[in-house]
């Protein structure tokens, strides 16, 4: 990577007409808004479907797209669906939100209504769109199929007949529910036509798109109930140990994810095939790919499946370097961003290294009253080149937000850092950016809150909660000429406009 910069704002924020960001006008009207700011790099979140909680990284494929980004309007411009119908449909009143419950109980209504005007199996498209994806599409379609005739319950709680996948059994669905399957078929085919013509716009407009993918899969998705070898679940499919995170300053009690671990053994002796195929999938889909959990390739924190929290969780080893060593020999060098975070060992660090993949550095991680001295990782002055900068992620609070939440002590900390004892509070994001900017790292990623300066308001995700996340939306009204100009003359200040 050159020196250059981005910006981070998940699609479902973009200030789309019907209830949720998607790939309508206006995300390719963002794309001409970051290019003319300077910017080479759009960061988005995992674009998958989502389930309980509506997490972007609890996805009920690791493949399939989410229906909630396919642009309505272009189904009205097709003529399978009416503007009336559009408008009379409610998606939730509050500007610069996301309602899901009105979602869910509307947008599938919709793509219904698209669907059966579409007359889509005609379509010689879809069905070359079939024919390349069926190594995926077919069980994903199916299980969404089957999830909605169990009312949505998850696979662990069907009939034993189809949670174990017989072969009479799966026959039977798939007559059954024949419509049903074709209709969420239409969805992915609808959903990745319009992808991959919003990114070759961003694409021949000189903007990357930067995806994000996580480590594990769900319990609840059709990668564990179609692949159950992968994972280390017992022989009737119930978890042997899940994911999550050991107790630490931030929860005394740690983080129960859920998520079923892999069975490393059984990748290993596959030459790593799932991992290969899955990456050079998510190549397709985007130019460069964050993997979130980076440390887990090298150990992973396994808890026993039952457990209340992540107390009794102990370190297992991964398949560290030798799996992106199989990648590459596979599919050759690919732009990769370890999401290297937390409390980081000295073997993460190897594989990082030995990897050539760039780390994140985390600027709201700088100013812990915990540390002495000048020798952070997190301090801007001692961010390596191959590294990619950020004021902060999805996961943490805006920086006024942060700044207004740590202690005094700490928030004189930074100050003395920049050398800055007058900018008022509600300004100090300026400042903040300009620290990330014209560190030695190569990328720079800003999310779109940070630079508008808004506060913990606008915050993405609160880890380990359920019901106020992913919701945060642009109004339309923010991105203004003099932000872009801004944003444009910060980045070029510090020498990142290509």
């Amino acid at each position: 990577m050159d020196r250059s910069a981005g910006v981070l704002l998940a699609v479902s924020s973009l200030p789309s007409k019907y209830g949720i960001g998607c790939f309508s006008k206006e995300a390719y009207q963002f794309v001409d808004w970051i290019k003319e700011a300077g910017q080479s790099y759009w960061q988005i979140l995992p674009l998958g479907p989502t389930g309980y909680g509506d997490s972007p990284y609890q996805s009920f494929s690791t493949y399939a797209g989410n229906p909630y980004f396919i642009d309505l309007e272009a189904l009205i411009a097709e003529g399978v669906l009416t503007e009336e119908e559009c408008d009379n449909t409610d998606f939730g009143k509050r500007a610069g939100t996301v309602n899901y419950k009105k979602l869910y109980e509307s947008r599938y209504i919709l793509l219904r209504k698209a669907y059966e005007r579409s007359d889509i199996s005609n379509n010689t498209e879809y069905q070359l769109f079939l024919q390349e994806n069926d190594w995926w599409l077919n069980d994903y379609a199916l299980y969404m199929a089957v999830k909605g005739r169990f009312g949505g319950k998850p696979w662990t709680d069907w009939a034993e007949d189809i949670r174990f996948r017989w072969e009479n059994a799966m026959d039977y669905y798939r007559r059954e529910l024949y419509f049903d399957i074709e209709f969420q078929t239409y969805m992915q085919f609808v959903f990745f036509k319009q992808w991959n013509a919003l990114k070759a716009y961003a694409n021949e407009k000189g903007i990357q798109i930067i995806g994000d993918i996580p480590i594990y899969v769900a319990m609840d998705s059709a990668d564990t109930w179609a692949h159950p070898e992968l994972f280390q679940l017992d022989g009737e499919n119930v978890p042997e140990a899940v994911a999550g995170c050991p107790p630490d300053g931030f929860s005394a009690t740690g983080q129960l994810w859920g998520n079923p671990l892999y069975r490393w053994n059984y990748h290993r002796e596959t030459g790593f095939r799932w991992w290969i195929r899955r990456l050079e999938y998510c190549f397709c889909m985007y130019d460069v790919v964050r993997i979130d959990h980076f440390r887990g390739f090298d150990e992973y924190f396994s808890i026993p499946y039952g457990e209340e929290s992540a107390v009794n969780g102990h370190w297992e080893k991964g398949p560290g370097i030798e799996l992106f060593r199989k990648v590459e020999e596979s599919i050759g060098w690919k732009q990769v961003i370890a999401e290297d975070l937390g409390y980081v060992t000295d073997s993460v660090r190897q594989m990082v290294w030995e990897s050539g993949f760039p780390g994140m550095k985390v600027l709201e991680f700088a100013f812990d009253s915990r540390d002495t001295g000048c020798a952070s990782d997190y301090l801007p002055h001692n961010y390596p080149e191959n590294s990619v900068a950020y004021t902060g992620t999805h996961d943490n609070e805006t920086v006024t937000g942060w700044f207004a939440s740590i202690s005094e002590e700490e928030r004189n900390m930074a100050r003395a850092y920049m050398c800055d004892t007058y900018t008022p509070e509600d300004k100090l994001y300026v400042p903040f950016i300009g620290l990330v900017m014209r560190s030695r790292s190569n990328l720079c990623i800003v999310p779109m809150q940070d630079y508008l300066g808004y506060d913990n308001l606008a915050r993405m995700n609160h880890p380990s909660t359920v019901g106020k996340n992913w919701k945060w939306r642009l109004k339309g009204t923010e991105l203004t000429g003099k932000l872009q100009k801004f944003i444009l003359n910060m980045t070029r200040q510090y020498g990142r406009v290509k």
